[in-house]
């Protein structure tokens, strides 16, 4: 079974545009090649969980998210990092959808599609949502300048090191 780091998107691996629909304008921070490499080294694989109401909003269309997404993954490939999947959620904040974080959907479909032990593996946000998601996923939980009982703390991703790779 595969051990997995689930990543929010936005504020996490990259700064935050809202509703971002133009492939141009991601900055990864500037840690985050460095850590995902070196959490790559120690045997753990990438996926991105992301909600993304701007569809629902009608601020950015599918073929915008999807272009988004192929260049995140072109900028990690050309460091030699590679997503299993990128999951999104379109729905609304107020729609309690089931794959909406905080709700764990898009995490336990993951789990299903790629056979992850949990027991292993870890979701990474910056939103007590996503430390909601991660913990209603059954999973270890690291949050990015929040707090929440259950979720352990972090001010950079880097951060993650100290506590992941033994």
């Amino acid at each position: 079974m595969k051990k997995v780091i689930f990543f929010d998107r936005d504020d996490t691996l990259i700064k935050d545009v809202p509703y971002l629909n133009d492939p141009s304008k991601i900055t990864l921070f500037p840690d985050t090649i460095d850590t995902l490499q070196k959490l790559k080294k120690s045997g753990y694989e990438f996926i991105i969980v992301t909600n993304q109401s701007g569809i629902a909003r009608g601020l950015i269309t599918d073929k915008e998210l999807a272009a988004v997404h192929s260049k995140l993954q072109q900028i990690f490939a050309d460091h030699d990092i590679h997503f299993l999947k990128i999951y999104h959620s379109p729905h609304m904040p107020d729609s309690n959808h089931p794959t909406r974080k905080p709700n764990p959907g898009m995490i336990l479909e993951a789990c299903n599609d790629f056979e992850i032990d949990k027991a292993r593996s870890y979701m990474v946000g910056d939103k007590i949502s996503d430390g909601q998601a991660g913990l209603n996923a059954g999973l270890k939980t690291f949050l990015l300048n929040e707090s929440l009982s259950g979720c352990t703390s972090i001010k950079t991703l880097s951060e993650l090191l100290e506590h992941i790779i033994q």
